[in-house]
């Protein structure tokens, strides 16, 4: 499913390059469930911007279900990612003017398949069937969370990338949260890149890639 070769990210800090990643190479299996740890600073969330194609590496190169990355334009990008991506992030990033439902839906509004039944079963799946008209305000964080992963799964993904999914949440939540990704990995045969600071969530994994000094170890 993804594929990187040689991956290295560099930038500019104080006028000096700083390399971030260097001689990244990794490969990713379809339905795999990944899981990317190592220490603060050690590159995670710029590898997960790197392979889901949401930002471009200074060397390198990332393969996403067969395409390369590298010589699309950013709308191809853009377009790649809609029609096989689904993100989940720590702060749910949840438009506050819209319920769940609205929120749910707007990926596959974005591709012009305002599909609201299907954005219904997602949020009861994810346990808010009852939640469908409430706001962001209205919610938990853990509710708001299941939103933002029921929004992921709106376009049925191939691969889902969730980074510190549950570094907002109380332990109790967090664990729900992540039953819930596990669950719906499997049923769904989607692939799940994570990164996640937590020794416990990582061992969920099928697999863990450790990242240190901005190198696989």
């Amino acid at each position: 499913m993804i594929i990187a070769d040689n991956l290295e990210q560099t930038y500019l800090s104080g006028g000096r390059p700083l390399t971030v990643l260097r001689d990244i190479n990794l490969a990713i299996a379809p339905r795999e469930f990944v899981a990317i740890t190592g220490p603060s600073g050690s590159g995670k969330t710029t590898l997960l911007g790197l392979l889901a194609g949401l930002d471009r590496p200074t060397k390198g190169s990332v393969r996403l279900d067969g395409q390369d990355l590298g010589p699309l334009s950013e709308d191809e990008r853009a377009r790649l990612r809609a029609e096989k991506v689904g993100f989940v992030f720590q702060t749910f990033q949840l438009l506050p003017t819209l319920t769940a439902l609205e929120n749910a839906l707007v990926p596959m509004e974005l591709r012009g398949d305002g599909n609201s039944a299907r954005a219904t079963e997602l949020l009861a799946r994810v346990g808010l069937g009852d939640r469908t008209h409430h706001y962001p305000a209205q919610l938990s964080g853990g509710e708001q969370q299941r939103v933002a992963i029921a929004r992921a799964f709106a376009n049925g993904p191939k691969i889902l990338f969730a980074d510190e999914p549950t570094g907002s949440l109380d332990a109790e939540t967090g664990r729900t949260i992540i039953d819930l990704l596990v669950e719906l990995n499997r049923h769904t045969g989607t692939t799940l890149v994570l990164v996640t600071h937590d020794p416990a969530l990582a061992n969920l994994a099928s697999r863990v890639i450790r990242l240190a000094g901005g190198r696989l170890v």
